[in-house]
């Protein structure tokens, strides 16, 4: 995310390692002003949200806002189900996808587009643990063709 504007606040490095990326969305997200104020602050965790469909709204749930000091009876409850803004047409077409056995949608990052708070979500399918393992060999052979070519050079 080299772009002008754009500043990742969150990543959910977890979901990698689980799931298979099959196609990723950008949504807006609602928050009220004391989220807002603790996210510029960095106090959020993705590690174990997920998205679901519910009533045609697309909602994350267990993203973690820590509650922000100087917000006293304003802050909300920072593990609360939070509405995910998207297009009507992709959140059937998530929903459609959900169905299917296997599917999920997660919260792949959270970063700042100009002043706006959005959310790179992701419809995954999960991987079995030899897929993890087979994951992890193909990447310690390119660790290793990385190093002996450096020693080569």
């Amino acid at each position: 995310m080299e772009q002008k504007g754009i500043r990742q606040i969150a990543k959910n490095r977890e979901a990698t390692h689980e799931y298979f990326i099959i196609e990723d969305f950008e949504a807006g997200i609602e928050l009220s002003g004391t989220e807002v104020k603790s996210i510029r602050k960095g106090n959020v965790s993705l590690k174990d949200a997920w998205c679901t469909v519910k009533n045609g709204e697309l909602w994350i749930r267990h993203m973690h806002i820590a509650p922000y000091e100087q917000g006293n009876i304003f802050n909300k409850d920072p593990m609360r189900p939070r509405r995910l803004l998207m297009h009507k047409r992709q959140i059937m077409y998530l929903f459609g996808k959900i169905k299917q056995e296997g599917f999920a949608v997660i919260p792949l990052s959270l970063y700042f587009s100009g002043s706006r708070v959005k959310v790179k979500v992701a419809l995954c399918k999960g991987k079995k643990l030899y897929d993890k393992r087979e994951d992890m060999a193909r990447r310690d052979a390119k660790r290793q063709i990385d190093r002996a070519m450096k020693e080569r050079r």
